[in-house]
């Protein structure tokens, strides 16, 4: 089996990995990964003291996909780039998020006004936050973060479907 085809270890259950750790575990070298934060926009890890990176959970599997998209696709910088922003644009017109926000507009609508126990606040909380959330990441919404707003928004039809 060829170095770059090489099966990756997989990722565990942890906030945040240094470059040392994302380097093993997309085996590839920290010099590379440097490289690639200038390289790719999506990839900014969180800097701390001493300009010490830490990447976050989605950012070592974006780091994967761009390995990937190099090493075994065989796309250059530029290709891996724009093959990265084609894909944010698909999931962007496939929707995430709206759904969510389509069933919570109906069931507020639905509610006949506001409600005492502050739903309507609780509802523009999320739609603030989201939206901030949506303008800092692009667009990524987590499938946890989506499933979330979901149940939250099927909640809130329930809801107003028994008041």
């Amino acid at each position: 089996m060829s170095a770059l085809k090489q099966e990756l270890p997989p990722v565990p259950a942890k906030r945040y990995f240094t470059i040392g750790e994302v380097a093993d575990l997309c085996l590839v070298k920290q010099h590379v990964l440097r490289y690639w934060e200038q390289e790719f926009a999506q990839l900014k890890p969180m800097k701390r003291r001493g300009n010490r990176r830490y990447y976050q959970h989605h950012e070592v599997m974006l780091i994967r996909k761009i390995r990937s998209l190099l090493y075994d696709d065989g796309f250059t910088i530029n290709g891996a780039r724009t093959k990265l922003d084609s894909l944010r644009g698909r999931e962007a017109a496939r929707g995430f998020g709206d759904v969510a926000f389509e069933r919570i507009d109906e069931a507020s609508a639905g509610g006949g006004g506001a409600d005492d126990d502050g739903l309507d606040d609780d509802l523009e909380i999320f739609r603030t936050e989201t939206a901030r959330v949506d303008s800092l990441t692009q667009i990524q919404f987590t499938p946890g973060a989506i499933a979330t707003a979901t149940l939250r928004a099927e909640l809130v039809e329930i809801r107003g479907l028994l008041v």
